[in-house]
């Protein structure tokens, strides 16, 4: 007579790894000899952020290429992103107006001194980011939130008469206000709900290279408090969020401190927005906290992150485990900064920074370009970076990186409006987030970028299963309702 072990934990367990499995489903665990077994207890009585979602950047370069790759090709890009067999992204991101990862620079407000924005048009947007945005909608069963962000507005509108940086001149205010209505107006039009913004992409500017535009802390206050919110409420448009910020976590404090000053500085901002180009490892937790507990029921949102400063590597999964990319710290960080900026794993580099966005209040991470090509472009001003997807658009053949399966263990596993929820870990080296979706199910996501395979016990509610995660690789653990 055989009877069932009542104190097993049931789960599904997939892996992504430096040797070799690509979101695989794993069900035999032998236990590693040369590894203590851990304790990873998950606790659902101790509950943090909702999760707005997770995804990637619709840019022009990356619709361009799609739209240069057969058929099929790019048909299977957007189901590998969009579908619920795919990556199921559920928040993206979009540039108004050109960036670098277009193939030029234009604006929607093409003509000088166009005060009321008469002449607003999208036409740059027509042939390739409108339909790569539409076809991914048309993929996607669940749907999922879009924010815009500009770069700059156009250079007639700032006082340096430039695309790069320079200051948005104040008689011009009220325009750029009404750029925004317009946009969301125009979009509605093709079919596109734009779900809200980010003020400014990079405020700080970016060293002065492509398209940018400064603003001061206090300088972003005002103009949301007296221009761009009043004026998208005004104009029906009073839902679509607006995210403060958008740069890098070093400088956190003192946006959080301008933007929620008080409840009239407060009104129109629904969240901040942040990068993580200040260092190649470091989370700054301490400035995540600071940005919660400011504004604690507002969003904190990762809006962009890559390996930056770096052409792809093509078609060699290993490279993406090793510690060889550099980003633009590199060699462009100051003397006494370039600590921050040592050689990494790109793989490495995501998963530990999504697990430690998690871990101190981040509720959505969205990553940058979706697809580039085999360069790291097109990119007008030569800004080379990856993308979880590159392409060989004269070839016709796509390489998944494994940044690609990194990016869906979140966010084809952990659902808009899941929380995040408590975990216990006796192993430190082991990096760990858990998070309950709507539907009851649990998220659990470890990382072990060490050089042996570790041993663990995962318990709930006094039901627990052995697992043993490879070397460097990452799991997710789902484990059902019941």
């Amino acid at each position: 007579m055989s009877c069932s072990n009542d104190n097993q934990l049931h789960v599904s367990v997939y892996e992504t790894s430096e040797s070799g499995n690509s979101l695989t489903e794993i069900s035999e665990f032998n236990k590693s000899e040369d590894s203590l077994t851990a304790t990873v207890r998950i606790d659902t009585t101790k509950r943090f952020q909702k999760i707005t979602g997770f995804g990637g950047a619709f840019t022009e370069s990356s619709a361009y290429l799609l739209n240069k790759l057969s058929k099929n090709n790019r048909d299977e890009i957007l189901k590998a992103y969009f579908s619920k067999e795919g990556a199921n992204y559920s928040l993206t991101r979009t540039h108004m107006n050109s960036c670098d990862f277009s193939l030029s620079q234009y604006s929607y407000s093409p003509v000088v001194d166009d005060m009321d924005l008469e002449h607003f048009t999208i036409k740059d947007d027509m042939d390739d980011l409108i339909p790569m945005i539409k076809d991914a909608m048309s993929v996607s069963e669940e749907g999922f939130k879009i924010f815009a962000s500009p770069w700059t507005a156009a250079p007639w509108m700032k006082d340096n008469n430039g695309w790069v940086g320079g200051k948005l001149l104040p008689k011009y205010y009220d325009t750029w206000a009404l750029f925004f209505s317009k946009y969301v107006d125009a979009y509605k039009e093709q079919g596109i709900d734009i779900w809200g913004f980010t003020v400014e992409n990079e405020p700080h500017g970016n060293g002065n290279n492509w398209e940018s535009m400064h603003y001061t802390p206090d300088e972003m206050t005002n103009f949301v408090m007296n221009h761009l919110g009043p004026k998208l409420e005004a104009d029906g448009h009073g839902d679509k969020i607006i995210l403060g910020y958008d740069q890098n976590r070093a400088g956190l404090k003192e946006w959080v401190d301008s933007m929620y000053k008080n409840e009239e500085t407060s009104k129109y901002f629904d969240g901040t927005a942040i990068h993580w180009y200040e260092s190649t490892y470091k989370i700054y937790s301490e400035d995540l906290q600071y940005a919660h507990n400011k504004a604690p029921n507002k969003y904190l949102i990762e809006t962009e992150g890559c390996i930056d400063s770096q052409v792809p590597v093509w078609k060699d999964d290993a490279w993406y485990w090793r510690k060889e990319a550099t980003d633009w710290g590199w060699d462009w960080a100051k003397e006494e900064e370039k600590y921050l900026h040592p050689k990494y794993a790109p793989v490495n580099r995501y998963a530990r920074d999504i697990i430690g966005c998690l871990n101190n209040w981040v509720d959505g991470w969205v990553d940058w370009n979706m697809v580039l090509d085999r360069q790291g472009g097109p990119n007008w001003f030569k800004n080379w970076c990856v993308a979880p997807i590159i392409v060989d658009p004269d070839s016709d053949e796509v390489y998944y990186t494994p940044l690609y399966y990194v990016m869906a263990h979140f966010s084809k596993y952990i659902r808009p409006s899941a929380e995040v929820i408590g975990v216990e870990n006796s192993d430190k080296e082991l990096q760990i987030t858990a998070a309950q979706n709507p539907d009851g199910t649990i998220a659990v996501v470890v990382f072990n970028e060490g050089k042996t395979p570790k041993n663990f016990n995962i318990s709930l509610n006094g039901k627990s299963k052995h697992i043993t995660i490879s070397a460097q690789a990452l799991q997710t653990i789902m484990i059902p309702t019941n």
